[in-house]
């Protein structure tokens, strides 16, 4: 006889907790790679050389 499944004891925000420090690290990075992006891209003002 087969057993009938048995409902979750966990509460909802830890089962949802595992998606969420995923999607919290993929942020992170987008906005590091961002970060960088602009760093990389942005117009530095000429120097002068001061005689």
């Amino acid at each position: 006889m087969a057993n009938p499944q048995e409902a979750s004891v966990r509460p909802w925000f830890l089962e949802l907790l595992p998606l969420m420090v995923v999607v919290l690290i993929v942020a992170h990075v987008l906005a590091l790679v961002y970060w960088i992006y602009r760093l990389a891209t942005e117009k530095q003002p000429q120097r002068r050389k001061r005689q």
